[in-house]
Formats: structure tokens, C-alpha cells, sequence
């Protein structure tokens, strides 16, 4: 795909570069399901709702009952009972009868209908209704949310909270998601220090290792720090190498301006194969990405803002692409 826009284009090359649901997939319990993106499409695995139900309060009626039913010449029914929610039955009753019934009762097939509570008026053991009403009126069918088989949720959603209520109501307690990817973060620059150590002179506090880490986290992946590298690249490569053993990306910030770009460059390319070259944000800061035995290597800038910038596109991209996640590439906002 090629575009006026090289930052874009440099987006689709590398996720077309990464696989599709590389991470695999896992069992998880519903209660820790939210987050997660579900790995294959779940099926009902019975009709929601299960019965016939009244979906306000009033009467269940015969439609024959009120066909001439008017103003002028009301029909009265007797009531001859009353389902609540929970009733596993619904009584027998004839024409002429009405049966009270609640929202949520259970409601019979055929040629029935539920007039409200303000359309009808009570006389003691009677009920008049002055209108005729059309079949099946204010009652929900079977399956008329989800038929038994029918997809509920599909492959590649990220579940929220109304997800996790359906599959609920249809008592499923677990759910087959991606595995989580854990991505090890590092930040290279022999002025970066730890952001808890003391401050010196010419030094910068490594503020986009956490800053990364929660991102990530917030993304729904693991976050794995693994520290500060400096300019020694066969020690770089080795550590980059350590962390895609045991890792499904890996996240490095800071090198990929001009002064450092080659080293980067150089980097990725010892350990897997240059896919993005540097090219720039915005700001004019370069992006540097690669892929390494299937897993993705996303090098964003060491300026903080830019960074996050970086991950929230190729960082989200990746992510995307490794669980499976149905949802469009992040735009270059």
C-alpha cells in the first residue's frame, strides 16, 4: 500500500511484516476476561432469551377477545391468575379469561398479546379492555437476542463490559482469549540513569521506561522492562537478543535520531531484518522498526512525547496484529 503519507505507509509495511495472531491462545475465567481479545467466535449455546417472555406489566389475552373491543363497547375478561418472574408455567386460561402477569414472566406461543397496566381498567376479579391488539403485543420471543449456534461475540473483539454481561446470561463462566504478549522494554543512551537514581550533570532520567511500561500494560500486554543499554552494541544485541527468547516484542526508546540511527539500523538488522528505515513524525523525530523471528521490534524516540507517539502507532500496531485484535490500524493523528 502506498500512500502521499510515508508515515502511513511505514504502518501498513510493518503490519503486514507481523503475524496475525502469533501469540496463541488461552482459557481464561469470565471474571478476567475484560481487556482480553477473544480468540475464536462464541456461539449461543442455547436461545436467549430461552422462553417466550412479557416484557411490561398487565394482562395476557386471547387476541379473538378484543377484536371488537372499542370505547363504546369495552370487553371485560375475568382474571383467573398471575405468572410472576421466576414461574417456570404458564397456566392455561380460555377465552374470556386474562392472566396477570409481570416483565420478565414467562408468556405462552400462539395467538396472545399483553395489554398494559394504563390500557385497561381493574373491576375487583375483571379486567375491560376498549381496543383491539396486535399479536404477540409487548411479548419477546424465544430467541429472538441469539438462536441456539448463532455467533454472539466474534473472533478478535476486545472484551468490555456489555461482552462479559452476554456471554454471562448465557452462562458461559470462560472464554478462549489471545494470550497476553509481554514485550520487553528497553532504553539505550549512555546519558539515560534510572529514574530513581541521583540527578547529575549532563544525565536524563529514563521517565519512558515506565512511562512505556504502563502504556503497554494499559494495552493490555505485559509490560518486562529489562533496563538501560548503552552504546556498546555487541552487548545490545546480545541483551536484545536474551529478550526475544522469552518475549513477544520488543519496545526500544531513544537512538534513532540522526546521531544514532545507524547504530539502531545496525541493531535491528543483527537480530531480525530492517523493515522501517527512519522514517520521521511529525516532529522530524525517525522511526526505526523490524521483525525478528516473527516478532516485532518497534524503536521510538528517545523524547518522551514522541515515544508514546511512536508506540500508540507501531506499538499499537503490533499489538493489534500479534492477538488478533479486529480493529483498524491507529490513525496518524
Amino acid at each position: 500500500m502506498t500512500t502521499a503519507n510515508p508515515l502511513a505507509d511505514a504502518l501498513h509495511a510493518f503490519a503486514d511484516a507481523v503475524p496475525y495472531r502469533a501469540t496463541g491462545a488461552e482459557t481464561v475465567p469470565l471474571a478476567e476476561a475484560a481487556g482480553r481479545v477473544l480468540a475464536a467466535t462464541l456461539t449461543a449455546p442455547e436461545d436467549a432469551p430461552p422462553y417466550h417472555r412479557a416484557i411490561v406489566e398487565g394482562f395476557a389475552i386471547h387476541l379473538a377477545d378484543t377484536k371488537e373491543a372499542s370505547a363504546e363497547h369495552p370487553v371485560i375478561l375475568r382474571i383467573v391468575g398471575r405468572v410472576n418472574p421466576g414461574d417456570a408455567e404458564f397456566p392455561l386460561f380460555h377465552t374470556g379469561e386474562a392472566v396477570q402477569v409481570a416483565t420478565g414472566s414467562i408468556m405462552p406461543d400462539g395467538p396472545f398479546a399483553v395489554a398494559r397496566m394504563f390500557e385497561v381498567t381493574v373491576h375487583g376479579g375483571t379486567v375491560s379492555l376498549s381496543r383491539p391488539f396486535p399479536p404477540r403485543f409487548f411479548i419477546e420471543e424465544k430467541g429472538c437476542d441469539h438462536t441456539q449456534g448463532s455467533p454472539v461475540v466474534s473472533a478478535g473483539t476486545r472484551l468490555g463490559p456489555v461482552h462479559i454481561g452476554t456471554i454471562a446470561s448465557l452462562g458461559i463462566d470462560t472464554v478462549t482469549v489471545a494470550r497476553r504478549p509481554r514485550v520487553a522494554i528497553f532504553s539505550s543512551g549512555d546519558e539515560v540513569i534510572p529514574h530513581t537514581s541521583p540527578m547529575r550533570p549532563g544525565a536524563i532520567r529514563d521517565g519512558n521506561q515506565p512511562m512505556l511500561a504502563a502504556a503497554v500494560a494499559q494495552a493490555g500486554a505485559i509490560p518486562a522492562p529489562r533496563g538501560i543499554m548503552g552504546d556498546d552494541f555487541d552487548g545490545f544485541v546480545a541483551a536484545v537478543k536474551a529478550a526475544l527468547a522469552d518475549s513477544d516484542m520488543v519496545l526500544i526508546s531513544g537512538g534513532t535520531a540522526v546521531g544514532g540511527r545507524d547504530f539502531i539500523s545496525d541493531l535491528v538488522k543483527a537480530v531480525g531484518t530492517l523493515v522501517v528505515d527512519g522514517v520521521p513524525m511529525r516532529s522530524g523525530r525517525p522511526l526505526i522498526m523490524g521483525v525478528a523471528d516473527g516478532k516485532p521490534l518497534v524503536c521510538v524516540a528517545g523524547h518522551p512525547p514522541e515515544a508514546l507517539r511512536g508506540f500508540g502507532l507501531f506499538g499499537m500496531a503490533a499489538l493489534t496484529r500479534l492477538t488478533g485484535h479486529d480493529a483498524p490500524l491507529p490513525a496518524d493523528g
